[in-house]
């Protein structure tokens, strides 16, 4: 039974522009309806003006996973203090950070690095798949994700044959480490957000981007502004931020992470989606 959830006035928000700019990879629209799986649920969702139609979970989880009950306005306003960003932000307008299960997240992100998006779905629905848990008998690849419990028990050679290559190392010793420590997800979460960067990237596999992209999408520090080449090239065409190509280096990284959060505040992760999403 489909359920509509009908969007305030002053609450902007673009479906499309949310699920297709790069955050997420479980979802794959079909004419105007989007289909992913999100902590076990198989959810549908399209959008049509104000309202937007839904199945697969309940106005509470929509709320919360695209989080529809964040004043986004106000955050916009905060960080729009350029031409550059301006003009992102009236493309990209409604782009809302979604917020993911930090387990989802950080095995996500781990199987993103070095490759593209269609290489990422693959690796993720071959460890969905593996682990064989249907979400809806019939319903096509609508497997849940894989627990740490159930990827500490594999070795490298079956992760291996879900494509993710030099990265079964990463997936395997994180989730032994992590199903060895349930609180590991309350830990970073109490932390700052340099504390919690810096307990991140003790993980396997996880460097600057990768934990700057765990800690925007799965535990919601949005001062986190993870660069990568695109970003890098952005920044440097927009505000001469320097060295537009060759390898990015971690001193690089660091000076153009820091410019993001210096000039756009408490929400630049929100700013660095919108201009991303502009990369193109």
């Amino acid at each position: 039974m489909k359920s509509v959830y009908h969007l305030e006035p002053d609450q902007p928000f673009n479906l499309d522009v949310t699920l297709s700019c790069g955050q997420v990879f479980r979802w794959e629209k079909n004419g105007d309806l989007w289909t992913g799986v999100s902590a076990g649920r198989v959810i549908s969702i399209r959008q049509s003006g104000r309202e937007i139609e839904y199945s697969g979970c309940d106005e509470e989880y929509l709320e919360y996973l695209f989080h529809l009950d964040f004043d986004l306005e106000s955050a916009i306003g905060s960080f729009s203090t350029d031409e550059y960003i301006g003009e992102a932000v009236e493309w990209y307008r409604g782009l809302r950070v979604m917020r993911q299960d930090p387990w989802e997240c950080l095995l996500s992100y781990l199987c993103a690095q070095n490759t593209g998006i269609p290489n990422i779905k693959r690796m993720l629905g071959n460890m969905a798949a593996m682990n064989g848990k249907k979400i809806v008998p019939g319903v096509q690849e609508a497997y849940a994700f894989p627990g740490a419990d159930d990827l500490s028990r594999r070795c490298d050679a079956d992760l291996k044959g879900c494509s993710t290559g030099y990265r079964s190392g990463y997936i395997c010793r994180t989730s032994v480490m992590i199903a060895d420590d349930p609180d590991w997800a309350d830990r970073i979460r109490s932390l700052d957000y340099t504390g919690a960067r810096k307990e991140i990237m003790k993980y396997p596999g996880v460097g600057r981007k990768v934990a700057d992209c765990i800690l925007l999408f799965g535990f919601q520090f949005y001062e986190s502004f993870p660069v990568d080449v695109w970003i890098r090239r952005i920044m440097n065409d927009l505000y001469g931020t320097g060295n537009p190509a060759g390898p990015l280096s971690e001193r690089d990284y660091d000076r153009i992470a820091d410019f993001g959060r210096e000039h756009f505040g408490n929400y630049a992760g929100y700013a660095q989606e919108y201009l991303f999403a502009g990369r193109q």
